[in-house]
């Protein structure tokens, strides 16, 4: 998996939640969701994508996407508990937890890219 392919792994989420908030059916399991290695992106941080760990960047996006997971898992939980003001705009929106973790994420592997091609 390249910077590029890491992104868009991690982009998928949103669509997923979107979804599920649409229609909690309990396809989205919490235990699964709030671990950061099972992903498409947390499998590349814990294996392929190690060989970056010696850039700073690298434990920041390590740090950044547990935390993601943790606001994701958190967002299934209400969904799960039928809370009623719960919708993708809140949940997900540009002011949310999500969000902030998420562009978090999304800042660190850009800035992980930029290192690592400027470092050969």
């Amino acid at each position: 998996m390249n910077f590029d392919e890491a992104v868009k792994a991690h982009a998928g989420w949103k669509m997923k939640l979107t979804t599920y908030l649409g229609k909690p059916d309990g396809s989205l399991k919490v235990a699964e969701i709030e671990v950061d290695n099972r992903c498409a992106l947390g499998k590349w941080i814990h294996g392929e994508g190690a060989k970056y760990s010696s850039l700073p960047e690298f434990a920041e996006l390590k740090a950044q996407h547990a935390s993601f997971h943790k606001a994701a898992a958190n967002i299934v939980t209400r969904a799960d508990r039928g809370e009623r003001n719960l919708t993708a705009e809140t949940a997900l929106g540009g002011n949310s937890e999500y969000s902030k973790c998420s562009s978090a994420v999304v800042g660190a592997i850009i800035s992980m890219k930029h290192k690592a091609s400027s470092s050969g």
